[in-house]
């Protein structure tokens, strides 16, 4: 099926889209650990990871590192307009329909163009690179790190179009509610319905930003952390070989997944 997530046996379209992004993930790294090393553990198969859970110390947007302060209790962060947290995630769901009916007969550089401003728009990407790449971000010089940000946006554009490369009578289904998380974080739920009825989740983790609310994680299932499939597999790669190594392997996935 065009719609790829997590390959899984008997699953049908809508399941295999939303994983297959982690999927490409774990594949950054993969070729960079000698042949039959183990994945770390962060980046294991979602069959692996316990239903509802994420590693543990990890929060869908990252860590909270020991004797940090418990965020604000609830009532004490003002209310988040429904409406504005949801539009950047309809917005991604209009753009990712209009590519999948533009399906494999358009040239893949062609729908990433189509994809790019919604991407732009609903992820903050900047912060999603450095939460995956960890303290190390730091000692990376401000030119690597400009470099990175744009090899990173250049890959998520393209596993968004890879995954969704056709259209089948699939529709998004956003719930009107997103779900509040601790310190005004939000979460927009999606769930993917094939023209079977056929439904697979996949959740926006939801910051408040300058520009408006930014997507900071995206969870497959409900609980699988695409920020933390990429830590894992990240400092894998920084451990290495520095951010060379990272940025040499999301050139090649780009390559990979646009054909050349």
């Amino acid at each position: 099926m065009p719609v790829r997530f997590f390959p899984r046996p008997a699953a049908g379209r809508a399941a295999a889209t939303a994983l297959g992004l982690l999927v490409g993930l774990s594949g950054v790294a993969a070729a960079a650990r000698p042949s039959g090393a183990p994945a770390p553990a962060a980046a294991m198969p979602a069959a692996a990871m316990p239903t509802g859970t994420l590693p543990a110390g990890t929060t869908p947007a990252g860590t909270m590192p020991a004797g940090t302060t418990p965020a604000p209790a609830a009532g004490t962060v003002p209310a988040a307009d429904p409406g504005a947290v949801r539009a950047p995630i309809e917005q991604l769901d209009a753009a990712l329909l209009k590519i999948m009916h533009a399906g494999k007969q358009t040239p893949f550089q062609q729908r990433v163009e189509m994809l790019a401003p919604a991407i732009d728009h609903a992820f903050d990407l900047a912060q999603i690179l450095r939460v995956s790449v960890g303290p190390g971000w730091s000692a990376i010089d401000a030119a690597e790190q400009k470099r990175l940000l744009d090899a990173f946006r250049r890959y998520t554009i393209a596993s968004y179009v890879d995954n969704f490369d056709g259209y089948d009578g699939e529709k998004f289904v956003v719930t009107p509610e997103p779900r509040a998380l601790a310190g005004g974080q939000q979460v927009v739920l999606t769930r993917i319905v094939s023209r079977s009825g056929e439904t697979h989740q996949l959740d926006y983790v939801m910051r408040q930003t300058e520009s408006g609310w930014r997507v900071v994680d995206v969870l497959a299932d409900g609980s699988i952390s695409r920020v933390a499939v990429q830590r894992a597999d990240f400092r894998h790669l920084l451990d290495q070989g520095g951010a060379p190594a990272l940025m040499a392997s999301l050139e090649k996935k780009v390559r990979d997944l646009s054909g050349g």
